[in-house]
């Protein structure tokens, strides 16, 4: 695939994956979670453009690089997500303000890189991009099933950072 179709995946797929986290939304623990950052990954590493080849160790240390940055901001992302159990036993999740916060950090990190490598004359090919999303997208996911089964097996709302549930403070009467 080229690189301008590797772009529209990688637009497709976070436009998917943001869209069906800002609202509240049931999750399953024994769904395939890992399909969607497989199939990701799959098509990110049949280019043969991952690496530079006139630069090969500065072109994998930035996609280790890129790589840390999916992992990490995966990670946040899914610690900041609400997890909760409803009355009829289903478990909800719901993205955070502060799970845009690391989606944000995430995106500029991500372009640090980019710009890095830009500075040190690197070709960069969207597969490292769409191998970082894949990344984070399975992070979020393994994290996420994991709480929504602890969720489910205490059966209360699991705290997310950022989350809007915050103990009431008792005033001075």
């Amino acid at each position: 695939m080229s690189g301008l179709v590797n772009a529209l995946v990688i637009v497709a797929v976070g436009a998917m994956v943001i869209t069906r986290q800002v609202r509240a939304r049931a999750i399953d623990t024994d769904r395939r979670w890992w399909v969607l950052p497989v199939v990701l990954a799959v098509i990110a590493l049949r280019e043969p453009g991952v690496l530079d080849p006139h630069h090969r160790t500065e072109s994998a240390a930035l996609l280790a690089v890129e790589l840390l940055i999916g992992l990490a901001t995966g990670a946040g992302w899914a610690w900041t997500t609400r997890v909760w159990t409803a009355p009829d036993g289903v478990i909800w999740t719901k993205s955070t303000k502060a799970s845009a916060a690391a989606w944000v950090a995430g995106i500029a990190l991500r372009a640090g890189v980019l710009a890095l490598g830009s500075v040190l004359g690197l070709h960069q090919d969207s597969s490292a991009l769409l191998l970082g999303l894949a990344a984070t997208l399975l992070v979020r996911a393994g994290i996420l099933a994991r709480r929504a089964r602890f969720v489910s097996a205490v059966s209360g709302p699991a705290p997310a950072y950022g989350d809007d549930n915050r103990s009431a403070w008792k005033e001075r009467v």
